[in-house]
């Protein structure tokens, strides 16, 4: 391994540049591989970057991870997933990688709880965790035995298949009719295997929650917690646009739970939604991987790409939690997704101003102001490839 060792992103959206940017001002050497046009490549704190023309399929996304690495003489360099797919590749892989590299994506009996809904609400139920209620029909003719009432949400097991099909994170259904036509959609894209019925938490983004950490041994290393304030969507989040840390010691109880049963190590992000039917947070999802306002925590205190790296390499982690208070914004989706709050009567005009003074911005900075000029360009593309 080397003795220098610097760290290899693999996806370059404004997630992959937090990490970019964490590692870059500390001197570590950064490798950028995507397969999309995106922003990390741009920032000054790159040092190399490689086109990759798949990064879907596992297999091959992994024999690009290692053809950069030999090429470029990375070996020992620590590997930084920031996608769904890219996750199951390294778990699935990761004996083949660390003959070359540093890998913190756990084995796969360990990601399976995250990466299959399925299973996370298995082990959920079994630690006393709650969640929402979910079905698991295996065909339509099973629909009508759910014993709930809509509306309804419809979602995948393994968010990844539908995802990059619909570029949505779920659909919504008010009554049973809907259920049927929309089941049979979803079932038509991932396979009716893969498709739940979940009952719909009332709520938008300001009862999401969620539990963000390094974790390592049972315990965390570094810790925040946050509300996810705005997102966009507006119902169905795919991703936070204004955040703002909290004080939940509930939440850091329950997530620390889960992720000690399963083994986990490495970073994480465990999602809640406040259902204030009975006060209880349930728990949504599990993402084995940073998360999109990872960006939050260096300046609430908390650097989470620098804390694994630092563990990865053998350097000294110093523990860290969170100040609570700090905010996040990525305004290329809150300005719009706040215009549609403003006009729908939910958010008023004097607290939305306020919150655009956040103390930090996903891609914006003074000292490395390129990849947000290169984002203002590539929004049509964004907008058509990923829908922001």
């Amino acid at each position: 391994m080397s003795a220098t060792p610097g760290a290899i992103v693999v996806g370059g959206d404004f997630q992959g540049l937090g990490i970019v940017r964490s590692l870059g001002r500390r001197g570590v050497p950064v490798c950028v591989i995507d397969d999309e046009r995106s922003i990390a490549r741009y920032s000054r704190y790159a040092t190399h970057f490689a086109h990759a023309s798949d990064l879907l399929d596992q297999q091959r996304a992994v024999e690009t991870v290692l053809e950069v690495a030999r090429e470029r003489g990375l070996r020992g360099w620590v590997v930084y997933p920031t996608r769904e797919e890219t996750v199951a590749a390294f778990s699935h892989h990761r004996e083949r990688l660390l003959d070359e590299l540093r890998v913190p994506t756990p084995a796969w009996d360990v990601v399976e709880w995250a990466w299959d809904k399925r299973k996370t609400y298995e082990r959920a139920a079994a630690l006393g965790i709650p969640t929402p209620k979910t079905w698991c029909p295996e065909g339509p003719e099973e629909l009508a035995a759910i014993d709930g009432d809509p509306p309804f949400a419809i979602k995948p097991a393994i968010k990844e298949h539908f995802l990059y099909a619909t570029k949505a994170k779920a659909w919504r259904a008010d009554t049973r009719e809907e259920l049927l036509t929309l089941y049979e959609r979803a079932s038509a894209l991932v396979g009716p295997g893969e498709v739940m019925v979940q009952e719909l938490v009332p709520g938008d983004g300001r009862h999401q929650f969620a539990y963000c950490a390094f974790f390592k041994g049972g315990e965390a290393v570094g810790s925040m917690v946050a509300r996810r304030r705005r997102q966009h969507p507006p119902q169905f989040g795919k991703a936070s646009t204004f955040v703002e840390t909290v004080e939940l010691p509930e939440l850091e109880t329950l997530s620390q739970r889960f992720l000690e049963a399963i083994g986990y190590y490495g970073l994480v992000e465990v999602e809640y939604k406040l259902d204030e039917r009975d006060g209880r947070f349930k728990l949504l999802d599990v993402n084995a991987r940073t998360w999109g306002y990872h960006t939050l925590g260096e300046r609430a205190g908390v650097d989470f790409p620098y804390l694994l790296f630092a563990d990865q390499v053998g350097l000294p982690v110093e523990p860290g939690r969170s100040r609570a208070g700090v905010s996040w914004i990525r305004l290329v989706t809150d300005l719009p997704t706040g215009a549609a709050e403003l006009f729908a009567g939910r958010l008023r005009l004097r607290e939305y101003l306020r919150t655009l003074r956040a103390d930090t911005e996903a891609v914006f900075s003074r000292d490395d102001p390129l990849p947000g000029l290169v984002e203002l360009v590539l929004l049509p593309y964004l907008a058509v490839r990923r829908g922001f």
